[in-house]
């Protein structure tokens, strides 16, 4: 009996060991949500990167639609995410879960969404899409189904009476190598596009002037958290609080992971070795 008993004593020292490491483990874990756009993918991995590099937490990024990103944030299945394009590409979203979630911060300020065509087209706004619709093949390239701008040129469509014009969905992906290929054979091209971006850096694009102003002006990108994250995690929710892209890092960067050996994480992990003082401003009291 005494054998048994000192095993079942050992027994719940070790439950009770694997329980509080566990829960510490817990206390360690950042959940990210982003949906695979650019500055979404540069911003979620810099986030992920300082966490662990330097605050010794586990990130676990899920790559889901905007729509899921803002839910999973609402619900609490995620901390938070960084690619809350405000006021008005994400409003419908915010609008759904604005009493469970928080916004921490601004990343990026003068934002843009709106038409984008390569310079040597000779139309300057969106009005004039449907007289040239044979030029364009009768498509404007877009992005994913779920992203708030596909909303806005759906009403851009009907706004503007586009009859000629249909919206494809596609991804950010498919949206710049169909610039690539139609630039590189000096075809007319019009896309959703968004700024920043590296495409502006890569080719000469212009904005189509937006009349009805559906898209409507400077955006902000922000840091969408959930309601508890403060209390939970504080030296977490301080840092998002905190962090925000300089003057042109987030093109920078951006730029990096467009390479073809560009790396995510390592260009996040780059970012932070080039700029020390940076990260220690997102990380002091």
């Amino acid at each position: 009996m005494k054998n048994l008993f000192n095993k079942l004593v050992l027994l719940t020292c070790i439950l009770c060991l694997i329980f509080t490491v566990s829960s510490a483990y817990a206390g360690k874990r950042v959940k990210l949500a982003y949906v695979e756009w650019a500055c979404a993918t540069a911003s979620t991995y810099l986030v992920k990167a300082v966490l662990q590099e330097k605050m010794g937490y586990r990130v676990n990024e899920m790559s889901v639609s905007a729509a899921a990103m803002w839910q999973a944030t609402g619900s609490g299945d995620v901390d938070g995410f960084v690619t809350a394009w405000l006021p008005t590409t994400h409003k419908s979203y915010l609008d759904g879960v604005k009493n469970k979630v928080e916004i921490a911060g601004t990343i990026f300020e003068n934002a843009k969404v709106g038409l984008v065509v390569p310079k040597y087209v000779t139309i300057s706004s969106i009005a004039e899409l449907n007289t040239h619709a044979e030029k364009f093949n009768g498509k404007i390239i877009g992005i994913d189904p779920g992203a708030g701008m596909m909303s806005a040129t759906e009403r851009v469509l009907k706004e503007y009476g586009l009859n000629k014009i249909r919206l494809m969905e596609g991804s950010g992906a498919i949206m710049t190598a169909s610039l690539a290929n139609a630039i590189k054979r000096q075809e007319w091209i019009v896309a959703t596009g968004w700024s920043p971006h590296w495409k502006f850096a890569r080719w000469p694009l212009k904005y189509l002037d937006d009349p009805k102003n559906i898209y409507g002006g400077a955006e902000v990108i922000q840091t969408i958290v959930r309601k508890d994250l403060k209390k939970d995690k504080p030296k977490v929710y301080a840092f998002l609080k905190k962090f925000k892209w300089p003057e042109n890092a987030l093109q920078t960067v951006m730029g990096w992971n467009a390479q073809d050996d560009g790396d995510p994480y390592e260009s996040a992990k780059r970012y932070i070795k080039e700029n020390p003082k940076v990260v220690q401003g997102w990380l002091s009291n």
